[in-house]
């Protein structure tokens, strides 16, 4: 009785599936497979994709850094080994020959003094109109402004060569001959145009709605400009910094032009580096690996506003 009861209880509850090895797998447990599979594929792409992109990048530092290795290198040669045929890269034998020679010829200790000085006076002239003119166009967005900056763009694809001869009779009749401050104005000629469109890429990132609460709180524009926005901006004005200083620093023809003894920069006191038998190519790498020095220092310390620069540039707020 107890037997039949419990065959009956038993046969009341639902069946209860039983997994047969021998039957094949499930559709879920196929689509976990499948799942698996992808992810590991994407795993594998995602890997290759990284290793070909440090690939590129390495390629591209030998690229870029192997010439001013070379020139470091033979800064470091024996004048005989500057000329060797075929060249070499290390130095049979190291010497500071080349150094001391070209920092002890006369002018070069000035020349570094007018290319600073001309350099820091461009860089201040180009943000100085820039940043007024860029916050102008993107703010009040005129069709004038909007004519203006397509002119500045027409005007940075000029050849310097194009408009060299004139600014220097333009600069000898204005008494300001041979001067850094003729050099400089005309160094802003070549980096005020890519100063107003790169400060005005960073002003377009700028929220209108930062302006018009301290609008608000009682700012002029003016104010709210040189209060609000331009701490906000501020690391684009030192990534136009370092574009416009740079634009000075290793400018060659206008320097070639308008320059005799009193204001030459270093680039031109470097091509004058001949000697009787030819071009001497010791002092020139040596006072070149010198000349750079500067650059590289500015950059390694503006090198947090110059990522927050750029950062700035690419997100809109």
């Amino acid at each position: 009785m107890r037997v039949a009861e419990k065959t009956m209880h038993d046969a009341g509850k639902s069946p209860v599936a039983v997994a047969d090895p021998s039957l094949p797998t499930t559709g879920s447990s196929s689509g976990r497979k499948r799942r698996g599979v992808n992810r590991e594929g994407l795993e594998a792409g995602r890997r290759s994709t990284r290793t070909l992109l440090w690939v590129l990048l390495a390629a591209a530092m030998v690229l870029y850094g192997f010439p001013f290795l070379y020139l470091l290198f033979t800064s470091f040669k024996t004048p005989i080994d500057t000329i060797a045929v075929p060249p070499t890269i290390l130095p049979r034998e190291w010497t500071l020959e080349n150094y001391v020679n070209a920092l002890g010829r006369s002018g070069v200790v000035a020349s570094f003094i007018n290319s600073i000085q001309t350099a820091v006076i461009s860089t201040v002239l180009s943000l100085v109109l820039a940043v007024p003119a860029a916050y102008g166009i993107t703010r009040y967005k005129t069709l004038s402004g909007r004519i203006f900056i397509m002119a500045a763009l027409v005007t940075r694809m000029v050849p310097p060569v194009a408009i060299g001869i004139p600014l220097a009779s333009m600069m000898a009749s204005m008494g300001l001959s041979d001067t850094p401050i003729a050099l400089s104005i005309a160094h802003t000629t070549i980096s005020l145009p890519l100063s107003i469109w790169l400060m005005s890429s960073f002003f377009e990132a700028v929220p209108k709605d930062l302006e018009e609460a301290a609008t608000v709180d009682g700012c002029s524009r003016l104010k709210a400009l040189w209060r609000v926005v331009i701490p906000v901006v501020s690391g684009g004005i030192a990534v136009t910094a370092i574009f416009a200083f740079l634009a000075s620093w290793n400018e060659f023809l206008f320097a070639l032009l308008m320059t005799a003894i009193r204001s030459q920069t270093t680039p031109v006191v470097i091509a004058n580096f001949q000697t009787q038998f030819g071009l001497d190519w010791g002092s020139m790498t040596a006072l070149a690996a010198v000349y750079s020095i500067p650059v590289i220092l500015l950059t390694l310390l503006l090198q947090r506003k110059i990522v927050a620069g750029m950062t700035l540039g690419a997100v809109k707020g």
